[in-house]
């Protein structure tokens, strides 16, 4: 018989969107309101599957991370409350940043078994930023 041993899961889901923005206090191309068709890849991780052998269901995660990026879906990014003049700067980093705590606060109101990994926010296919928590 196949045992498992105490390793750790993770599992990734890929949302796409599309918004616009631009860049405060740049001084480029960047600084011109612009569109992108961003892709934002989370990972989550944790050590104990459910008695179906998952970690989390992929659909179920996928939803909790589109109703985070559907906060920016066919929008500016710029007028959202968090990337407005007084807060972040809606760059690629900033963005992987707010999903990654917006996403964690979600999964954290489910279960505290399972624990966000890490966001990348592609805005290219060249061209992407990570954080981790």
């Amino acid at each position: 018989m196949f045992t498992l041993n105490n390793g750790i899961y993770y599992l990734t889901v890929k949302i796409k969107f599309s918004a616009a923005h631009f860049l405060r206090g740049y001084q480029g191309k960047c600084s011109n309101l612009h569109g992108h068709s961003w892709i934002t890849e989370c990972t989550v991780m944790g050590e104990e599957l459910n008695p179906l052998g998952m970690l989390m269901d992929f659909h179920y995660l996928e939803d909790i991370v589109a109703k985070v990026t559907d906060e920016f879906d066919h929008r500016l990014i710029n007028d959202h409350p968090s990337f407005t003049e007084d807060g972040l700067n809606p760059t690629a980093e900033n963005l992987a940043f707010y999903i990654y705590i917006e996403l964690e606060k979600a999964v954290n109101k489910l279960t505290e078994e399972i624990k966000v990994c890490k966001v990348t926010v592609w805005e290219s296919d060249e061209a992407c930023a990570t954080y981790r928590g």
